[in-house]
């Protein structure tokens, strides 16, 4: 059924009635409501905008506030490094030569050099027991540079220091805490020569220290002046290298050391496993980034010597240590294989050991050593030798007069060398000549010059030196020609010439250019004494009859030195040429002697006794000895005379007074009362020519090439000893020099 169209048509008139009927202000309402969604969306959009402008502008103003807070943190956070870390470094020293103290000086300017306050302080000037517990709250950090001297004591300047704290670290008085809070570091320097003593001061150092709860903040170093052994080729470069390591190491306390994590935070409980999952983390995306490490713990002796990989060298986990330790037997039982595989042989010429492989050998003088020696006026030879001109050479060349072995021999001084194929040397006397600048063993370990080549340069040295005095006013011209052509040679210039191995190759080739030879040994190598080949005159230095005395006055490395002093002294009258004892008087030393140097005398039958004041060569830091040891000329004879009574075969032939010395010479060679203890030269040189042509065979003794002794160098001539034929000169207002060969 369909609707009518009347009906809707009303509905639509009723409609457009009513909508006619609204006021605009429910027009206005209406038309709201039906946009509002576009109206929401408006305003959403419009707060968005709002929202980010004002995020952008607070982001702005918080930076601006961050950077002046980050321009004025730099300054603040400096100044507390520096009060609160590191407020300065003490370098302590205890020295004997001077090493120490040029050490102590040398890192004094490095660390100033990094921004940091260094004072250098000498042990002798520091009392430990009213300062030291200072250092540990002054946040200073303390450096100890000790060398170890005679038997493993500590140096003059130590001595107090030491003892202190050797006490304070077993006095329950101080307390174990007594130096806790201190932070010290120690660099030793010491010879590895001399065995069971190697840096002795040092690790005692190091250990009452840390007995006293000081606590060390790297590994203690130690300088060795054996270059053999010697890590770093050197003791300067072994305390090079440790300094490198200690200057990074201060580096980092300066910055803030952090500590290490208990295990325990505050926020999160235990961070051990966090830990444990941050470095397996590390090691997956970079497992050998631990350059940061490396500066803040430092590898023992061992890992550096047996070269164990970088990762281990870091802080390393316990479980680690048997893989290391392993590793380090393997290496050390590796290297000592090595090392007794090694041919070692003897020395056909003396006996010497020698090891076959030269190339791994080190030189025996060091640059430092080449220097100092330089300076005192050596001219060094390859790279164990030297040459130097003798003072009485010089006097000979211009006719004043020669030295002792001139009186006592007939040796003419200005055509002498003085020279040396080995300067290092096996003792350490207190009046050495040369300040102990010259190394020091117990074996010849060096690389080895061959003995051709030490004796060309020997001569083409000297030979230079001698013409330095061409025109040189006062020079005689026919003296000068003379002595470009070298005659003698005196082996005691330094050191100890029979170490050098091949010693009597050196000794045949002096003897082939007609060269007398004279060596001087210190009595520690009886076997070396014993396979010596014939020689003009053999000397054995007897510096004390006693062994107390001879420790005390030699100072030798060897721990059997009294053994092989008197073994030398027994090897010595088993040789048939000429022997001389070499008796060097030190006043309060070894002048009371008398009778154990009568007994020293019947063991080794010299057929000569030189005794001779000691020569006091000016003060220095490594011997006591003053003028005050130096006895007059006069003490002398009365020594001389009271030791020739009590030798039935002896007498007094010959003095020299210059060189405050005299000669007690063998009756042999007094014949028909009249000595006879010059040498024929051209006579020693034809029977040492028959003895090597005959490989031995043909000996000869040391009557064999005596000449006479002229009348002006016997004992109690008018002359003293000084040559008629010379002219005497005296220096004017200067002292005496009684100084010599």
């Amino acid at each position: 059924m369909r609707c009518s169209p009347v009906p809707r048509l009303l509905f639509s008139q009723l409609v457009s009635v009513s909508q006619d009927a609204r006021s605009p202000t429910e027009s206005y309402f209406m038309w709201l409501w039906h946009s509002r969604l576009y109206l929401y969306s408006a305003a959403a959009l419009v707060f968005g905008l709002w929202f980010l402008l004002k995020k952008k502008s607070v982001s702005k103003d918080s930076s601006k506030e961050e950077n002046d807070k980050a321009d004025k943190a730099p300054k603040k956070n400096d100044r507390e490094t520096k009060e609160v870390h590191v407020s300065g470094v003490k370098i302590f020293y205890g020295s004997q030569t001077g090493t120490a103290k040029g050490f102590a000086n040398e890192l004094s300017e490095e660390v100033k050099a990094l921004g940091l306050p260094a004072e250098v302080i000498d042990m002798k000037d520091y009392d430990p027991d009213d300062q030291l517990a200072d250092e540990c709250i002054s946040k200073s950090v303390c450096v100890f540079l000790v060398a170890t001297y005679t038997d493993g004591q500590p140096t003059e300047n130590a001595e107090w220091f030491c003892k202190w704290l050797e006490e304070a670290s077993t006095d329950f008085r101080y307390g174990k805490t007594y130096l806790k809070g201190l932070r010290y570091a120690v660099f030793g320097l010491g010879n590895s020569v001399y065995v069971g003593h190697y840096n002795t001061v040092c690790k005692n150092v190091d250990k009452w220290l840390w007995m006293l709860s000081g606590r060390r903040i790297m590994t203690r170093g130690e300088g060795d002046c054996n270059v053999v052994k010697s890590l770093n080729g050197s003791i300067q470069a072994d305390f090079l290298a440790w300094k490198v390591k200690f200057l990074n190491r201060l580096k980092t306390l300066a910055k803030g050391e952090k500590k290490n994590c208990s295990g325990k935070c505050k926020t999160e409980g235990s961070c051990k496993n966090k830990r444990k999952e941050r470095q397996e983390e590390e090691k997956k995306t970079s497992p050998q980034n631990n350059s940061s490490e490396d500066d803040l713990v430092e590898s023992s002796s061992d890992e550096d010597e047996f070269g164990l990989p970088d990762e281990k060298k870091t802080v390393l986990d316990v479980e680690d240590l048997g893989n290391i330790m392993n590793s380090i037997k393997k290496a050390k039982s590796k290297e000592e294989s090595q090392r007794d595989g090694q041919m070692v042989k003897l020395s056909k010429l003396n006996g010497v050991q020698k090891i076959e492989d030269e190339g791994e050998r080190r030189e025996m003088i060091t640059p430092a050593l080449r220097e100092a020696l330089t300076k005192q006026g050596y001219k060094l030879i390859g790279s164990h030798s030297g040459v130097k001109l003798c003072r009485w050479t010089k006097s000979m060349l211009r006719g004043r007069g020669g030295c002792y072995k001139h009186t006592f021999y007939g040796i003419e001084s200005h055509r002498c060398m003085e020279t040396t194929p080995s300067l290092a040397c096996a003792n350490k006397c207190v009046f050495c000549w040369r300040h102990h600048t010259n190394p020091v063993g117990t074996e010849w370990r060096w690389k080895m010059d061959p003995a051709e080549k030490i004796l060309e340069d020997a001569l083409e040295k000297h030979q230079n030196m001698i013409r330095q005095f061409r025109g040189v006013p006062g020079v005689k011209p026919d003296r000068y020609e003379e002595g470009l052509a070298v005659k003698h040679c005196a082996l005691s210039l330094v050191g100890e010439p029979i170490m050098y191995p091949e010693i009597n190759n050196f000794i045949r080739l002096l003897h082939h250019h007609q060269i007398s030879s004279f060596l001087v040994t210190n009595a520690q190598f009886p076997q070396e004494i014993r396979s010596l080949v014939p020689v003009t005159q053999l000397y054995v230095s007897v510096d004390a009859s006693t062994q107390d005395s001879l420790k005390k006055i030699d100072r030798p490395l060897f721990k059997d030195f009294w053994p092989r002093f008197l073994d030398s002294l027994k090897a010595l009258g088993e040789k048939k040429q000429r022997t001389v004892y070499r008796l060097t008087l030190v006043k309060s030393w070894n002048v009371e002697e008398m009778q154990a140097y009568s007994e020293l005398i019947a063991l080794g039958q010299p057929d000569f006794i030189e005794v001779k004041g000691v020569t006091y060569c000016g003060e220095s830091s490594a011997s006591s000895l003053t003028m005050a040891n130096v006895p007059w000329h006069q003490e002398v004879v009365t020594f001389v005379q009271q030791l020739a009574d009590m030798l039935p075969e002896y007498e007094i032939a010959c003095e020299h007074e210059h060189s405050n010395c005299l000669l007690i010479a063998h009756t042999k060679f007094k014949v028909d009362g009249e000595w006879w203890t010059w040498i024929d030269y051209e006579r020693f040189q034809e029977l040492v020519q028959a003895y090597d042509e005959s490989g031995g065979q043909q000996t000869f003794s040391a009557l064999d090439y005596v000449a006479k002794t002229p009348s002006w160098a016997l004992f109690g001539a008018q002359e003293q000893g000084f040559d008629p034929a010379e002219t005497r000169f005296q220096r004017r207002n200067k002292s005496k020099d009684i100084s010599g060969c």
